[in-house]
């Protein structure tokens, strides 16, 4: 924070944050908001034109890197009139100056700078389905504000001996906020270890080596980690193991009941108001469907287009009503976007659910991912998850194809697990087995077999290139 304050970091400045899992990650963000200034994570796997984007768009005034950042920045600096200042972990380089040297210097005393619970902390740009990538401003609340979720995400993490991990950057939400300041709030220690590429086998190796008690993995990593043999998850010491970010499905649950012996807790949300949907085994029962209940200090509910809650039972739009404790404060440069966001107090998702008598909330997909075919709107969840079950089936994605008769068909995309190869025998018989074990207006109709699926930064499947 003194060295921030020494290169002339003003309150609501911005500092783009862009390194892999490691200590100088949190260090930089606890700099930041000690500041009063507006931390902007960036993913290291972002070229160019990402970054460029994201520190013109966000007047990043300085930025935190490692040797490989700063090569990368240094080739557009010229295109960022904002930017005065890169500092490099790796040492002085080209136009960047080296962070510990920059340590050493400094004072260890510091007043921090007085901030409220609604004064902007961090800039989190979202993915960008459609258009350029929008920047959700969130407020220094947001941190505690998950914490409900969080906890209930973990049978109530902070127990002794919790030691968590996750794959995924600390750059995304689901990295930070949900695990390395959630855990940091409850004095649960973390391990930074990041793959440059998931690999199930290192991330089964390094939870046994360290006995991790806690794991956030994504989806589509559980459905890697499970084509890794039963026999090696022998000496694992795992308490609590959460998911989300996508559709997780009743095969992978099934999966870690029978060979990790826990339940997985799915939890739901997004970046502009996250982790407002959990589920708690050791609370209550999970459904099987269901993605779990709203957490405490959340309303959730399901709505028309005109903001009504709609009855139990019947689809609509997930919405989250306004005030609430993670939601955030609006697009940055962009209100019309914000407006857009909501109904009345309801922030919308943008997607597609269901909320049972019990409180147990169902995720259909998103807007833009439902299917209508003669006359039904299909979720691709179901049947993406029944196609998983199958054992010659790694990943699978399913959209929606247009058709003159049917508006659209239901068509599959699938990875094959090794041993396997694409045939048409193989494909008659995926389609018979969603169509035995479904139903036959959600059978996949055309299935293409491919090497991998698109996925972003997070990894979640992007439909929208598939569809394209």
């Amino acid at each position: 924070a003194n060295v921030f304050a020494t290169l002339g970091l003003a309150v609501r400045d911005r500092v783009g944050i862009l390194l892999p899992q490691r200590p100088e990650v949190g260090i930089s963000h606890l700099a930041t908001y000690r500041s009063g200034a507006i931390a902007v994570p960036l993913f290291t796997l972002f070229g160019q034109d990402a970054l460029r984007y994201r520190l013109k768009d966000s007047g990043a005034k300085i930025v935190v890197t490692d040797s490989v950042g700063a090569n990368s920045i240094a080739s557009i600096r010229d295109e960022l009139p904002d930017l005065r200042t890169v500092i490099n972990i790796d040492g002085a380089s080209d136009g960047a100056e080296d962070f510990y040297a920059l340590l050493e210097r400094g004072s260890d005393s510091f007043k921090t700078v007085h901030t409220a619970a609604e004064d902007p902390a961090l800039i989190i740009y979202t993915s960008g389905t459609t258009g350029d990538p929008k920047g959700a401003l969130l407020p220094h609340r947001t941190m505690i504000g998950h914490m409900p979720g969080v906890e209930f995400s973990h049978d109530f993490l902070g127990q002794q001996g919790d030691l968590i991990w996750s794959p995924a950057d600390w750059a995304w939400i689901g990295g930070l906020v949900d695990v390395l300041f959630a855990a940091w709030q409850l004095g649960v220690p973390v391990i930074a270890r990041r793959f440059e590429k998931f690999d199930p086998d290192q991330a089964l190796y390094l939870m046994e080596r360290f006995a991790v008690r806690n794991v956030f993995m994504p989806p589509t990593a559980l459905r890697m980690m499970r084509n890794i043999s039963s026999k090696k998850f022998t000496g694992l010491n795992l308490r609590s193991l959460a998911s989300g970010g996508e559709s997780l499905g009743a095969e992978l649950q099934d999966w870690s009941k029978n060979t990790l012996g826990i339940f997985i807790n799915e939890f739901y949300g997004q970046t502009e108001c996250n982790m407002t949907v959990s589920g708690c085994s050791s609370l209550y029962a999970l459904k099987q469907g269901a993605i779990g209940r709203a957490a405490p200090g959340h309303l959730v509910a399901v709505i028309d287009h005109e903001g009504n809650e709609k009855p139990h039972g019947e689809s609509g739009m997930i919405a989250v009503a306004a005030p609430n404790p993670v939601m955030f404060l609006g697009y940055w440069n962009n209100d019309s976007a914000t407006q857009d966001k909501f109904i009345g107090r309801w922030l919308i998702t943008g997607d597609t659910g269901s909320i049972d008598d019990e409180g147990y909330i169902t995720f259909v997909g998103r807007d833009d991912d439902v299917i209508t075919s003669a006359g039904y709107r299909i979720g691709p969840g179901p049947i993406e998850d029944c196609l998983t079950a199958h054992p010659s089936v790694q990943m699978a994605a399913v959209i929606g194809k247009p058709d003159d008769a049917r508006t659209e068909i239901v068509k599959a995309f699938v990875v094959l697990r090794e041993g396997y190869e694409s045939s048409e025998a193989l494909r008659d018989e995926l389609k018979d087995w969603v169509k035995n074990r479904l139903s036959k207006h959600e059978y996949p109709r055309e299935v293409e077999f491919l090497l991998d699926l698109p996925k972003t930064n997070t990894g979640k499947i992007i439909r929208r290139l598939l569809r394209n």
